[in-house]
């Protein structure tokens, strides 16, 4: 299972590593992170708030895989849930702390959509982001240290991807009832 948010079977283009540089950067409440991919989530339109927050250039991006963004401190758990969620043809809302060329991580509150053509194949896939509050990402961020802390018990990535899975369905379950009452317990809240 790819620890990406890449779907199965993309390709992996060499890269330079970016690594953390702790600085959280944000954008501003009435901008969008646009961004769209091909089936295999290799990036094929990336809007001027993509480039300008994530530090790069459109020639740096586009035929790139979406992962390029990734942060290693997001877990895995919640890219199986985007893919496994896209494969059903279903759309998800989730924060995700993406990582900029330069080190600086931001927030967002991600939109995934999958895209389709006239014969509604899927196509490719559609990410709208905004900037979540700082109270929503404060909820999140113990969920997500305790998914990270579970992935880290395990040596294959495989098996890290299915125990922080299950967890996080159970964390969500004892919660919400299911992910999408979880996410948007998570957004209402936001909003108030």
């Amino acid at each position: 299972m790819p620890d990406t948010l890449a779907p199965p079977g993309a390709s992996r283009t060499a890269r330079r590593v970016v690594r953390p540089t702790g600085e959280e950067r944000t954008f501003s409440a009435d901008e969008l992170i646009v961004s769209k991919t091909d089936r295999r989530g290799l990036i094929t339109y990336a809007n001027d708030v993509f480039l300008r927050v994530g530090a790069y250039t459109l020639d740096e991006v586009i035929g790139q895989p979406h992962n390029l963004i990734r942060h290693p401190e997001m877990p895995r758990a919640v890219f199986k849930l985007l893919w496994d969620t896209l494969a059903e043809g279903r759309e998800l809302f989730a924060y995700i702390d993406n990582l900029a060329a330069d080190g600086a991580s931001y927030w967002v509150l991600a939109h995934v959509t999958p895209s389709y053509d006239a014969g509604c194949r899927v196509v490719g896939y559609h990410s709208n982001r905004r900037r979540p509050s700082p109270r929503a990402v404060d909820r999140l961020r113990p969920l997500y240290q305790q998914l990270l802390a579970e992935e880290r018990r395990h040596t294959s990535a495989r098996a890290a991807v299915e125990a922080s899975s299950a967890l996080l369905a159970e964390l969500v379950a004892a919660q919400a009832g299911s992910y999408e009452e979880f996410i948007w317990s998570v957004i209402d809240a936001e909003e108030r």
